[in-house]
């Protein structure tokens, strides 16, 4: 085969590529258990019950309200990541409670039983969903929490720069600049640029945010690089904490301390 004819056929199968991409990024991004998870008692979660969300758009979405034990506890709004369901986050409801927080576990739109498909901008409206639930049921901003784990960074982030006097404090857990730079992390030889749909860029919007801000991340995460965690640092206004296992890998953080990282954080920074 002649050089021309190779970088022909090499052309064709990156463009045979791309045009699978642009069609199946969703497959790439979104990874949702779809069954519904058991009622939280028949999981043995306490002082747990399922609420039902309504979305600006007209969904109605699963959610896991675990109580504080007091009106002085923290509350955290937790936006989960991209795979799995509420099923999956069990042990990290327990976990929670065993701290004495209260929390709300948001569940995405097309996981867990839940109706529609994922996107930016619904998942978007499921966040919003779930910060309005808690000032519906008058719970102070200064004790209302944002929590993200790794895709729930992104709307941790966009949540607090869009309502900056809502909350208290926003923990990012693995969190990352933007997709688009992951996507060119992880596809070199793709125009992500022109293919990528949902962008989920919080390097732009961390700037934004008031609340103080603490990242949690690995420094063996191999699918989100910890430079990521450290560009949103710098790029941060507000005041930023960083904390870094160094035995972490993505999924790995509460495991390696992040949890007790968070608590010493939430003494210090919430009133």
């Amino acid at each position: 085969m002649s050089l021309l004819g190779a970088a022909l056929g090499g052309l064709l199968m990156l463009g045979g590529a791309g045009a699978a991409l642009y069609a199946f990024q969703d497959r790439l991004i979104y990874f949702p258990d779809p069954t519904p998870p058991p009622p939280p008692a028949l999981l043995g979660l306490r002082d747990v019950e399922a609420r039902t969300l309504r979305t600006a758009d007209g969904l109605a979405i699963l959610a896991w309200k675990l109580a504080p034990p007091d009106d002085r506890a923290p509350v955290l709004l937790y936006l989960h990541g991209n795979g799995g369901s509420l099923l999956h986050r069990a042990g990290r409801v327990e976990r929670f409670r065993r701290e004495g927080w209260g929390a709300l576990f948001v569940q995405w739109r097309g996981y867990g039983g839940n109706a529609g498909s994922p996107s930016e901008a619904g998942l978007s409206d499921d966040a919003r969903a779930g910060l309005a639930a808690l000032q519906a049921e008058g719970v102070a901003p200064a004790r209302i929490v944002l929590w993200g784990e790794s895709l729930g960074t992104a709307f941790a982030i966009r949540l607090a720069a869009e309502q900056p006097a809502a909350v208290g404090a926003v923990v990012l857990e693995s969190p990352f600049t933007s997709m688009l730079d992951l996507a060119k992390r992880h596809y070199p030889l793709l125009p992500s640029g022109l293919l990528l749909r949902d962008r989920f860029d919080s390097l732009s919007r961390i700037g934004d945010v008031r609340a103080p801000i603490l990242i949690l991340q690995g420094a063996r995460d191999t699918l989100v690089p910890p430079a990521m965690g450290r560009a949103l640092a710098a790029r941060a206004t507000a005041l930023v904490e960083l904390w870094e296992s160094p035995e972490a890998g993505h999924n790995e953080i509460g495991a390696a301390g992040g949890i007790e990282a968070a608590a010493a954080f939430l003494v210090r920074r919430l009133p």
